[in-house]
């Protein structure tokens, strides 16, 4: 029996297949322009940071869905390499089925935010004339902010990054901080980068109880904009496109980051098509 028969696949909703459409969209985009550049002559490629499978249920249609890594085998002109990162083992034995006997294909078994330091961002520096692509899309505050940071200050990275608020209201974002959690502040810190989050995420009013109001989603996703811009010095940053559940809820905001004007042209074009396609 093949890894994919044994593997149960996620099964995703209508904005997770859209997220994956954009993705698609960006990439084969981004593949066409870099490939084209001669002057100098750049070398480009694709990084998943949390690749899964390879592929994904629908929840509405039964059926299988490509995932972004085999959206991206897929991307003409290709990349160059690819790298592809998962902690769950049956996944990378998927992929790496998927994938066949491809040189250009690298796949890492393993936490990501070890594995993008050492191994693959030291492949893509600017200097070197090297490009990369970066999927970051985490189920939850599994991620460093040194690797959305890195990224930044790499300048040859465009960055697509799931913003997880669905996962910072249920366990971090409480009406009462002090009921929360300690290892549930230590992943909220890691993936903000320090404790400036307090200072955003409530505002200085009571309730009637004595709890600090919390801000809304878009205040905190605001904020974490700034931050890519400032701290992370990615030059160009939209607005975020809200990521919503069957019924209608926030689930994450689906950010992108680079540093060329054109890619925020052209991710403004595509965040605005699938913008308007709504809810389904």
């Amino acid at each position: 029996m093949s890894q994919k028969s044994r593997l149960k696949f996620d099964e995703i909703g209508y904005w997770s297949e859209m997220k994956l459409d954009i993705i698609k969209d960006y990439a084969s985009e981004y593949s066409k322009i870099l490939s084209a550049q001669t002057k100098p002559k750049l070398y480009h490629v694709y990084i998943d940071a949390f690749a899964g499978a390879g592929a994904h249920i629908s929840r509405k249609t039964g059926e299988f869905v490509a995932g972004s890594p085999v959206n991206a085998l897929h991307v003409m002109p290709p990349f160059r390499e690819y790298y592809l990162i998962d902690l769950d083992q049956a996944k990378v034995d998927t992929l790496k089925e998927i994938s066949g006997d491809r040189s250009d294909v690298h796949i890492y078994e393993g936490d990501c935010n070890a594995i993008l330091l050492n191994e693959v961002f030291p492949k893509v520096r600017f200097e070197d004339y090297r490009r990369g692509l970066c999927l970051l899309d985490p189920y939850g505050l599994h991620l460093n902010w040194q690797i959305i940071e890195t990224a930044g200050r790499l300048g040859s990275i465009d960055m697509f990054l799931n913003f997880p608020v669905a996962d910072m209201n249920r366990n971090v974002l409480w009406r009462n901080p002090d009921d929360v959690d300690s290892h549930d502040i230590e992943r909220m810190n890691a993936y903000w980068g320090d404790e400036c989050w307090r200072k955003i995420a409530y505002t200085s009013t009571r309730n009637l109880f004595g709890f600090l109001e919390k801000e809304d989603n878009e205040t905190v996703a605001e904020a974490f904009r700034e931050r890519l811009k400032k701290i992370a010095q990615f030059k160009h940053v939209p607005k975020p496109l809200p990521m919503r559940n069957s019924r209608g809820a926030i689930v994450y905001y689906l950010f992108f980051a680079s540093q060329k004007p054109v890619a925020n042209r052209i991710i403004e074009y595509i965040f605005d098509k699938y913008k308007k396609r709504g809810a389904k």
